[in-house]
């Protein structure tokens, strides 16, 4: 049996921009999908803790340092500057491997400034 975990999350992240003519997707600062292991272009969820709205797009990196969190494309319309979102990606696991498995956690705060806690190792 295969079963569907949560394999990275980013919470709290603050958007720090929109681009409504971009192509679609979710700019996240390279720095932050390092610590969680996402992938670019990697399938997430998102939901919007400002709205409730939740929706799924894929991940792009942004530079590294940048702390942007940026709602592209068709995304736009679904928050604002200043929203907290929480990032979300999933992978499937073997029972074996799922007995053991823990996801990458990354809490933010401050406009993405300050990290409250991130993934060991």
């Amino acid at each position: 049996m295969q079963l569907n975990l949560l394999k990275s999350k980013i919470h709290r992240a603050e958007v720090t921009d929109l681009s409504l003519h971009y192509e679609g997707s979710l700019a996240i600062d390279t720095d932050f999908l390092a610590l969680v292991d996402l992938k670019p272009y990697e399938r997430i969820l998102i939901g919007n803790m400002a709205n409730g709205q939740r929706f799924e797009t894929y991940a792009i990196p942004a530079p590294a340092g940048s702390k942007t969190i940026s709602l592209n494309g068709a995304c736009a319309y679904l928050g604002k500057i200043g929203d907290l979102l929480t990032i979300m990606s999933f992978a499937y696991f073997d029972e074996a491997e799922a007995a053991g498995w823990k996801p990458k956690v990354l809490l933010l705060s401050e406009t993405n400034t300050k990290v409250i806690k991130q993934p060991a190792g």
